[in-house]
């Protein structure tokens, strides 16, 4: 029975992990090539989905039995990996300079990435395990 809704519950998290680096990126390429605000949806939606994600993330957790800082060194790094992510994130939105947008921006998308590669590796080094 909880295979049934792990796997529902991580089709909703990997959905979701997809639906929120394309909304990234297509928001951080927005504020960086266009002078205009964001449409309010596109402020509004990825606070839904991203709520949505951490909440699949950490059921997955609880029924797979593994918690970050306790019991589950991949998990860890995904949630620091995370941090970083979202403080990139910030600079990416609030920043003033283009090019320190730009460059933070890079920045969170090479961290995503690390994200998505710890979570198919369940190595915390991600892909930089060949390198380390």
């Amino acid at each position: 029975m909880i295979d049934a809704y792990y796997d529902a519950i991580k089709t909703v998290h990997v959905t979701c992990v997809a639906l929120s680096g394309s909304l990234f990126a297509s928001r951080a390429l927005w504020v960086l090539l266009s002078k205009r605000a964001l449409w309010r949806w596109l402020r509004v939606l990825p606070h839904l989905i991203d709520t949505l994600l951490l909440a699949s993330g950490l059921t997955l957790a609880f029924l797979i039995h593994q918690y970050p800082f306790l019991n589950s060194d991949w998990l860890t790094a995904k949630v620091i990996g995370l941090i970083v992510y979202i403080a990139l994130g910030v600079a990416v939105f609030r920043g003033r300079q283009t090019g320190t947008r730009a460059v933070t921006g890079l920045m969170a998308l090479i961290v995503f990435a690390y994200i998505v590669s710890v979570a198919f590796s369940k190595q915390p080094a991600g892909f930089l395990a060949p390198y380390l």
